[in-house]
């Protein structure tokens, strides 16, 4: 028997069985494969979303399948008029920022959104590693189209983080703040990072593209242990599985109502509300650059995006890039 046939064949048996344990002799038996296969099928099974529980002597037991995205249900239900009513979801990629750079330069209008049930290659600011896992996760990227001029793009790295704050409160009840500049966290602890890459071309936005990555419905066990102490997920932090689908809907409706704001008004509106969901205001940092690093106390943003620090000589700096780190002096 193929392994296909196998993953099909023992799915059926567990669904047939719902909510019952199933002992590795009785699968071993029925598929005519070996005990160590029906080990190694169940992993390949957890690997693709499939949770079970493993006790001695009863066997296993299914206790959730994945939770997998339609394009038609997506776009059924978009409330947005143009950013998502283009979806392109992909099973498996090595980073939706990749794919949806290409739409860009082929061309592909604003709004186009690309999403992946799982990245291979999943990245943050400054290459870092973006975990991604199988349909536990929102993996997208969003084409954007801004007629601003380049140096005022990290207003829409901003604009994204309110969008998925005031998105996660109505679909999932959860009270997050923002990290300046582009991570959710949850109780200090990271719940969504945010990248926004730019093409230029004589100093003017061909196009950008806005990543979310959100930890939706991942278990603790689903990190690496390196990330357990500074990452959790929306499941977690609420301790019941959320719908991804509508938390996309209303992510691009969010973005939808603050992107026509922001053309509308410019970025004083936006700041304000980025101000009041951010974790940074009000606390004492430790500012990382390239070039140096300092103490200080955030007060807020200036016209342009930039964290405005007070450092410990009543200084008022403006950081434009680096990290922030809280200060548990």
């Amino acid at each position: 028997m193929k392994d296909h046939d196998q993953d099909n064949s023992l799915l059926s048996m567990f669904q047939e069985n719902s909510g019952q344990f199933l002992s590795g002799e009785e699968i071993s038996r029925k598929l005519s494969i070996s005990r160590t296969a029906v080990w190694k099928q169940i992993n390949k099974l957890r690997s693709l979303g499939y949770d079970f529980e493993a006790l001695p002597r009863l066997g296993y037991r299914m206790m959730e399948s994945p939770d997998k995205l339609s394009v038609d249900q997506l776009e059924a239900g978009m409330t947005s008029k143009v950013l998502g009513k283009q979806v392109k979801l992909l099973d498996r990629t090595t980073s939706t920022q990749e794919d949806a750079r290409q739409l860009a330069e082929e061309g592909a209008p604003e709004g186009t959104l690309v999403i992946s049930e799982e990245q291979t290659g999943g990245r943050g600011r400054m290459g870092r590693r973006f975990h991604s896992p199988r349909g536990k996760g929102i993996w997208m990227s969003l084409v954007l189209r801004p007629k601003q001029p380049l140096h005022l793009t990290q207003q829409l790295t901003l604009l994204t983080g309110v969008a998925v704050c005031r998105a996660i409160m109505k679909s999932a009840g959860i009270k997050t703040d923002i990290k300046w500049p582009n991570d959710i966290l949850f109780q200090g602890k990271k719940v969504c990072g945010i990248l926004l890459e730019s093409a230029t071309e004589d100093e003017r936005v061909r196009y950008c593209v806005a990543g979310i990555g959100i930890s939706a419905n991942l278990k603790e066990t689903d990190f690496p242990e390196e990330l357990r102490d500074v990452a959790t997920s929306i499941r977690m932090a609420g301790g019941k599985t959320i719908n991804r689908t509508e938390l996309i809907q209303t992510i691009m409706a969010e973005m939808e109502v603050l992107y026509e704001l922001y053309n509308e008004q410019g970025f004083e509106p936006i700041s304000s509300l980025w101000e009041a969901l951010s974790g940074s205001i009000g606390r004492e940092v430790r500012v990382q650059t390239m070039r140096d690093s300092f103490i200080g106390i955030a007060t807020g943003l200036n016209k342009d995006g930039a964290l405005l620090v007070r450092n410990n000589e009543n200084e008022t700096i403006p950081v434009y890039s680096g990290d922030i780190l809280f200060n548990t002096r």
